[in-house]
């Protein structure tokens, strides 16, 4: 399928992230309600070809700059009993296609936590393109998809009575991404 049909402005070539106009975050349950987070710093580009499968994502997330707004939260989630951040200080995620099904995109790629490479599908889309006040041009993008955090050594939990569990596998990842033609 063409670029142009399904991402109508966005014209072949590389775009790189704007991390002070993109939020990647996360949503896990914690106890009875959810927790939601985010990482601070973090940097990407994407290669727009003529075609979908000519798409090309790469992205690189400082793991220990999470915030769940709790200090105390966040260096436990950096400890070793969960991103071990000073073993693996970078998250990656490497596109390996893009895909269409009925009228909703799909991107799909491996993302690497802690030197596990698992292949997701994150559900895009496309929120359109245009010019800055700086002469630039941009297109925005939102993504989302649920992964099971221990896929990727993620294991920590403590058990809080008969089945129930402090935290959910299930971790939501949610994406807000603008970029500006290179």
């Amino acid at each position: 399928m063409n670029v142009s049909t399904a991402a109508p402005g966005l014209t072949p070539g590389l775009w790189n992230v704007d991390p002070a106009h993109s939020e990647v975050g996360f949503v896990i349950r914690h106890l009875m309600s959810k927790v939601r987070g985010h990482f601070t710093e973090f940097s990407g580009a994407v290669e727009i070809g003529s075609e979908l499968k000519d798409v090309k994502v790469t992205a690189e997330i400082q793991a220990a700059s999470i915030d769940t707004r709790s200090e105390d939260r966040d260096a436990h989630v950096r400890s070793a009993e969960f991103l071990d951040v000073d073993k693996y200080p970078v998250l990656t995620f490497t596109s390996t296609g893009v895909r269409a099904e009925g009228k909703e995109y799909f991107l799909d790629g491996r993302l690497t936590i802690k030197d596990v490479s698992r292949p997701v599908a994150l559900e895009i889309e496309f929120n359109g393109v245009g010019e800055d006040p700086w002469g630039g041009t941009r297109a925005g993008f939102s993504a989302k998809t649920t992964i099971n955090r221990k896929d990727w050594g993620l294991e920590f939990n403590v058990p809080i009575g008969g089945e129930k569990l402090l935290l959910s596998d299930k971790l939501d990842l949610l994406l807000e991404v603008q970029v500006v033609r290179a």
